[in-house]
């Protein structure tokens, strides 16, 4: 089967005696099939040049026209402009083409309009498609790595949400966060309409409905004091405040999560940020929620997922405590059952209470320990769920812990 690749300007008479008889030779050859590429004549000249460079090709004329062999592999076999086209017809087919020149102008004056017709309906189709613009801030961790394909797979948003993704970091590390968005483009997640990398940082935001903050201080007093920490995070945090109030959504959702300094950091996003909804600003608790579940259900011989509402109080990346007192087991394997929705209270079934006071509880710096030596699957999934939750509810009765701002109760 042969197909003929036809390529030229909306607006050329010579692409349109080539397309006319390309027509002809489809409609009345069974093994011969076209495909037309137009181009509008302000873009033809950069495209001509990209296709003849990939190619390595030759050519500067409209049209441009190739044989794809599919039956080979490899890259097409130029065939060249509307007179060689004419060759090949007249040489493989017997067929040429008698159009006259003012037939010529008047089919490449309908194409021209056809082709502005359609370029004005596909950008009508797009301004209806209005994904989530999701701002990821030190882009280049781990962390982001391994939220991308949890964003851009419907985990997050559902299936029907289409999401433009932002990876902002500074200048020296472009090259990688290019390669991020190199491979999720590879990937083709049929919900990412976009994902884009920046490092100006005056343009950070633009347009944000969610903003997922990772950026984390390096919390060591051999380095630097606490103080020059805690300095540091507040001039971060002003910076993205002020970028926030200028050019995010009025409603857009602020996220704090890393390693250190979480809940510090969404408390001076709000600070040096009036104008952004405190209800729109939180700090990710699920990695240690999850990490205590873990411990939990390692001591209790049981499928994590059946620990239930595990409350994180406090400082969740400092001082802060673990609350079983509303926690509960689904499915656990004991004299009593029930159905599925069945709980039990989780300290009725640890009945050595001695290792849930004196092990579980003063052991909470080993959970913290462990989240942090984590390299980014389980705080990317923690983000990925607390959307969730955020976005479609939390699931009937179950309680999940953020970091909000206190009411003092």
């Amino acid at each position: 089967c042969a197909v003929a690749v036809l390529a030229g300007r909306a607006d050329c008479p010579h692409y349109a005696r080539a397309e006319l008889l390309a027509d002809y030779l489809q409609a009345n050859l069974p093994n011969f099939r076209v495909h037309k590429i137009t181009q509008h004549p302000d873009k033809w000249e950069q495209w001509l040049h990209g296709i003849c460079e990939v190619n390595r090709w030759e050519h500067t004329q409209s049209p441009i026209i190739w044989r794809e062999l599919l039956d080979r592999g490899g890259k097409g076999l130029l065939l060249g402009g509307v007179d060689a086209f004419l060759e090949y017809a007249q040489h493989y087919y017997g067929i040429t083409s008698t159009m006259l020149a003012e037939e010529m102008l008047a089919i490449a004056e309908e194409n021209l309009q056809a082709h502005i017709e359609i370029e004005k309906e596909e950008e009508e189709t797009k301004s209806h498609i209005k994904p989530l613009q999701i701002w990821i801030t030190s882009a280049s961790t781990p962390i982001c790595y391994h939220l991308i394909p949890l964003l851009a797979s419907g985990e997050a948003f559902g299936m029907t949400t289409e999401i433009s993704i932002h990876l902002l970091d500074s200048d020296q590390f472009k090259e990688v966060l290019c390669g991020i968005v190199m491979e999720a483009e590879d990937m083709a997640f049929p919900l990412l309409h976009s994902i884009s990398e920046h490092t100006e940082i005056d343009q950070a935001f633009i347009k944000a409905d969610i903003i997922i903050v990772l950026d984390d201080v390096l919390l060591n007093s051999e380095v630097q004091p606490l103080e020059n920490c805690i300095r540091e995070v507040g001039e971060i945090c002003q910076v993205y405040a002020s970028l926030i109030e200028k050019n995010a959504k009025s409603e857009v959702r602020v996220i704090s999560s890393g390693k250190t300094f979480v809940n510090l950091k969404a408390m001076m996003i709000m600070q040096y940020g009036p104008s952004i909804k405190p209800e729109n600003v939180i700090a990710i608790a699920t990695p240690w929620e999850s990490a205590a579940k873990a411990t939990l259900a390692r001591k209790l011989s049981m499928n994590v997922g059946g620990v239930k509402d595990v409350i994180v109080w406090g400082n969740i990346s400092g001082c802060k405590y673990i609350d079983l007192s509303h926690a509960k087991l689904y499915g656990y394997d004991s004299a009593i059952w029930g159905p599925a929705d069945f709980p039990r209270p989780l300290l009725n079934m640890v009945y050595d209470s001695k290792w849930i006071h004196s092990e579980f509880l003063s052991a909470q710096s080993s959970l913290s320990s462990r989240v942090c030596r984590c390299v980014g699957m389980l705080p990317a999934h923690a983000i990925a769920t607390t959307l969730r939750h955020w976005y479609h509810g939390s699931p009937p009765g179950e309680v999940i812990s953020v970091g909000v701002l206190t009411e003092g109760k």
